[in-house]
């Protein structure tokens, strides 16, 4: 008899229709508590690096707001500043050019030759007369020999025939010769007085050539290198020459300018004038030296639109050389009585040039100027400053009205440029005194009595600089 297994019955679970876990395809997870703790252990670690690392800032900033009452409201921002002056200004035309010889000789021999001697050293300072080279002067003086040998048979013939002919002229009054006897003997006392002059020439000849062969210097100048050397033959038809001369006191400067300068530059010369030229480096950084303007060349570039003009220089101290290129400066005219800072004070924005100008109290204000003429980095203000009004010459993209600030005085070359006096008293607080560094040098004029700008009030408040047409961040 077989006996029948039953398997147990299988229970089944219901599920709640809302039960997110009655949703086909979805199984539990045992991970997912795992990962949300982890998570925010994540989310705690930054934070507690976040408030490590911002608390020592935070603690200064607050240190700093207990030591001032109005925190970084007030706190001072380091500017240099420039005292305005009333001096003249001098205004330049700037032009590219080249130096030029005065007088530039090539000495060649006017004889042929063998090259004998030569008398001077490459670079030697020589003046007009002296003897540089000698060509063998034999030849000449073997013609001069026979010159004067013919001039002297020539000479004894004409005296003979001059006393034939004369008395060839008596017996002629008393009857005895014929006219023409007479006449022959006059003719040949002038061919032999003509034979003499004849003579004559061939002995200035041979003398003018030994001098030829004698070389000397034709101006006042400076050897160059050595052409020809001793013991070759030389031709007055050779190309290259001996050597070369080159008058270095005076020498020259041709230098351009733009044809749009040609009336200023005319009318000044046709005035008298005498205009000042400065030969600068090629840097523009080192005046070399100065001379005048000599004259207008007659004629414009059309390729250009330039004209060309000619300056003389001394030179006594051999700074300038031939064929070197030098930037001229012409000193066209100088403004009298100009206020002066530097160009570097001036700042453009919305409503035009302005400059930050530090009042009595160490804080700034805005002051609108009008710019007349910029001359290198030296700008002269027509009307919005006064003389020893303080500027603010760099920090300023830092700036606002109102703004205090730490004015230090600025040493820079071009905060500097054409000062000889010494940066003193350039604060406008009282009882403070700049001290600057030894050696340097200030932009306050000689004329300063006294730094205390004008307390006007603030034109432009909230203007931007400038130089890069931003706020400052304070704002």
């Amino acid at each position: 008899m077989h006996e029948k297994t039953t398997a147990p019955p299988t229970r089944s679970v219901q599920l709640h229709p809302d039960d997110p876990d009655n949703k086909p395809g979805k199984k539990r997870s045992s991970t997912r508590p795992i990962g949300i703790l982890l998570l925010f252990a994540v989310l705690a670690g930054g934070f507690f690096v976040w408030r490590s690392t911002h608390k020592p800032q935070t603690t200064a900033a607050a240190g700093r707001g207990r030591g001032d009452r109005n925190g970084d409201l007030n706190a001072r921002v380091p500017v240099a500043v420039t005292a305005a002056q009333r001096r003249d200004l001098p205004v330049y035309l700037d032009g590219l050019g080249s130096v030029e010889a005065f007088n530039t000789v090539t000495v060649k021999s006017r004889v042929d030759g063998q090259m004998m001697e030569v008398r001077f050293k490459e670079g030697q300072e020589v003046h007009q007369g002296d003897l540089l080279a000698i060509i063998d002067p034999r030849p000449f003086e073997v013609a001069l020999a026979q010159a004067q040998a013919n001039h002297a048979k020539d000479q004894a013939q004409l005296a003979d025939a001059k006393l034939i002919a004369q008395r060839d002229g008596q017996l002629l009054k008393d009857g005895i010769i014929p006219q023409q006897q007479y006449d022959t003997q006059v003719a040949l006392t002038n061919q032999l007085q003509a034979a003499v002059a004849a003579d004559q020439a061939q002995i200035d000849s041979a003398k003018l050539n030994i001098d030829y062969a004698h070389i000397t210097a034709p101006i006042d100048g400076r050897v160059g290198l050595r052409l020809v050397d001793p013991g070759n033959i030389v031709h007055a038809s050779d190309q290259n020459g001996l050597l070369v001369i080159t008058q270095m006191q005076p020498i020259a400067a041709i230098f351009t300018l733009p044809e749009d300068n040609l009336a200023a530059v005319n009318n000044r010369m046709r005035s008298g004038a005498t205009l000042q030229v400065l030969a600068l480096s090629r840097d523009n950084g080192t005046e070399i030296t100065s001379g005048t303007l000599l004259t207008i060349d007659n004629q414009i570039d059309q390729t250009t639109g330039t004209f060309r003009l000619k300056a003389v220089f001394d030179n006594k101290d051999r700074a300038l050389w031939p064929n070197q290129y030098v930037n001229a400066r012409l000193l066209i005219d100088t403004k009298k009585n100009a206020t002066i800072i530097p160009a570097a004070a001036i700042q453009r924005g919305d409503q035009g040039t302005f400059v930050y100008r530090v009042k009595s109290d160490n804080s700034v204000e805005v002051v609108p100027v009008t710019v007349g003429i910029t001359e290198g980095t030296l700008s002269s203000i027509d009307s919005g400053l006064s003389p020893n009004d303080l500027v603010v010459t760099d920090g300023q993209d830092r700036l606002r009205a109102g703004v205090r600030v730490d004015p230090r005085p600025d040493t820079r070359p071009n905060g500097t440029a054409n000062s000889p006096t010494n940066a003193q008293n350039l604060s406008p607080a009282r009882g403070r005194q700049f001290q600057p560094p030894p050696g340097s040098q200030s932009f306050a004029g000689p004329g300063s009595q006294g730094n205390q700008p004008s307390g006007s009030s603030d034109n432009s408040p909230g203007s931007r600089s400038g130089n890069r047409n931003r706020r400052n961040p304070q704002q």
